[in-house]
């Protein structure tokens, strides 16, 4: 008897177990699709999913960040998405468990989370009001009451059993099968409707961009040398195509920018006309069309986050001048142009390499088309020669002037250097680490950058052997990188091959390795092949 009583009381409690995490499952998937549907209506960057993630971000170390973009590449975000939505269903399944037995913990729990995602929300730097908290705090309401009835239906109540002399303890199956019924038809309505409506917000955004036709620009780029491909299998195109392009941000959610309703503020020290800009009013302006490439800071020795493509824009150096800015080394009283997205990043540039006559643009096109919304639609901004996160503002509204001892922008504030000119650097495209060519004459080829100053040289070594000059490619322009080829004599065994450019000022590469905090990776770039 007492055996069967022990077994009885093991099926309950895990019962309990698995109903309990299945209510805390419900509730968070109802809490998320509630709160997405207030975002929806108010601000979708408020989601809870996307200003905790946004949190997530911020004060994520810079090894940790620079580890996800080595290893997820433009999937970081996304991995970053599932691992909070995964932390958020784990969360839920306890807080479930608890509220079997203590209904009050674990409602209470709910609400807990509640507040830290309106924390979150209204922390961001573009939380616009104190309603970015109204997602949170709506869906943690919801997902507490729904987790506080589900709960009521699992605890055990008196029951009468015929024959017994005691009431046993019982719980309310139909009632809890009837409400996680209604609760995740209900949920997965309200997701749906959410999904709808965020959906329909882009819906102006992507009309706006199908209706603009870029104008033929006042100076155009001069054509790309024929010879500037090289014509080695394996080597990167010359020109990057839009959906090829590199994509490095903190963007969880790419913003969808309507062009119709965008607005650029220019203001701040040194700035007599302050104005306020319209994209027509853009379009409207001379036009220039310049190859450029850029390249993120957070890119290793010999990574890919480098990309080459034709842009369209306006000259920033004549909208400043227009509004009165004057460069620090003409009397100018602001040395820095902040840069503000509209999902508030900060991006600090020196107004002196800004105004120094360089094509420093806000571009609008790209390759020939509008921008993609995920390279800035409408209005990004671009500085020859600088890494990103120190000039290439994307979906870009507000340029206030000012210096660098009065304000630090986003990455600066992360112990990434104020200033960064790109680093001369090189890379193998091909052969690849531990490719097996035949002996015999094999073709290494890639490319190498020094973005404004121009590359001159490009050798390259192997094993311990003597540097050796390769062929360099035509040059598009000095803003522009330049591919190169080598034919080597390869014999049989293990080789190192390792490259070097030499930059226009005469500076080599150098062989000393570092990461890419605070200003760029440098060292050079080598591969192993094995020769059969």
């Amino acid at each position: 008897m007492g055996e069967k009583r022990n077994s009885s009381g093991r099926r309950r409690a895990w019962r309990a177990l698995l109903l309990g995490a299945l209510s805390g499952l419900l509730t968070g998937y109802a809490a998320l699709t509630v709160a997405e549907l207030v975002s929806a209506a108010l601000r979708p960057e408020a989601s809870p999913v996307v200003a905790v993630g946004g949190a997530a971000i911020d004060r994520t170390p810079i090894a940790l960040k620079d580890w996800a973009i080595r290893h997820f590449g433009t999937n970081d975000k996304l991995i970053l998405q599932l691992g909070i939505l995964g932390v958020l269903a784990l969360l839920a399944v306890v807080l479930g468990v608890v509220a079997a037995r203590y209904r009050r913990v674990g409602s209470a729990g709910v609400l807990l989370f509640g507040v830290i995602g309106a924390l979150a929300a209204t922390s961001r730097p573009d939380s616009t009001s104190f309603t970015d908290a109204l997602p949170s705090v709506v869906g943690a309401l919801v997902g507490a009451c729904l987790l506080w009835w589900l709960a009521g239906r699992l605890q055990a109540k008196p029951a009468d059993v015929p024959g017994s002399d005691h009431p046993q303890a019982s719980w309310d199956r139909r009632g809890f099968i009837t409400a996680a019924t209604a609760a995740a038809v209900a949920s997965t309505g309200v997701g749906l409707l959410g999904r709808s409506l965020n959906g329909s917000q882009g819906e102006n955004a992507v009309a706006s961009r199908k209706d603009i036709t870029l104008p033929a620009p006042a100076s155009r780029a001069k054509p790309t040398p024929a010879n500037a491909q090289v014509r080695v299998p394996g080597t990167s195109a010359f020109t990057t195509s839009n959906k090829d392009f590199y994509r490095v941000d903190t963007a969880l959610v790419v913003p969808k920018v309507d062009a119709t309703t965008w607005r650029l503020r220019i203001h701040g020290k040194g700035v007599t006309h302050p104005v306020t800009l319209s994209f027509d009013d853009l379009l409207r302006r001379p036009l220039i069309e310049r190859t450029i490439t850029l390249t993120c800071v957070s890119n290793e020795v010999g990574g890919p986050y480098i990309g080459n493509a034709r842009w369209i824009g306006v000259r920033l150096a004549d909208l400043l001048a227009e509004s009165g800015v004057k460069p620090p080394s003409k009397g100018g009283p602001a040395d820095q142009l902040v840069a503000r997205s509209v999902d508030g990043m900060t991006i600090g540039t020196p107004v002196d390499d800004i105004m120094d006559g360089r094509d420093s643009m806000l571009a609008l096109g790209m390759n020939g088309q509008p921008l993609p919304f995920t390279h800035g639609f409408p209005v990004r901004m671009l500085v020859p020669g600088l890494y990103g996160y120190v000039s290439a503002c994307k979906w870009i509204q507000d340029i206030e002037l000012t210096t660098f001892d009065d304000y630090d922008s986003y990455w600066v504030k992360r112990d990434w250097a104020q200033k960064a000119p790109i680093k001369t650097q090189s890379r193998i495209d091909t052969p690849k680490s531990f490719a097996t060519p035949k002996a015999g004459t094999v073709m290494i080829a890639g490319v190498a950058w020094a973005q404004h100053r121009g590359v001159d040289k490009v050798e390259v070594r192997v094993d311990d052997g003597p540097w050796e000059d390769a062929t360099l490619a035509a040059e598009d322009t000095r803003d522009t990188w330049r591919q190169w080829s080598y034919p080597w004599k390869a014999t049989p065994g293990r080789h190192d091959l390792t490259v070097r450019a030499t930059d226009r000022t005469g500076e080599t590469q150098t062989e000393k390795r570092t990461g890419t905090v605070p200003d760029g990776a440098s060292g050079r770039h080598s591969v192993v092949v094995t020769v059969d």
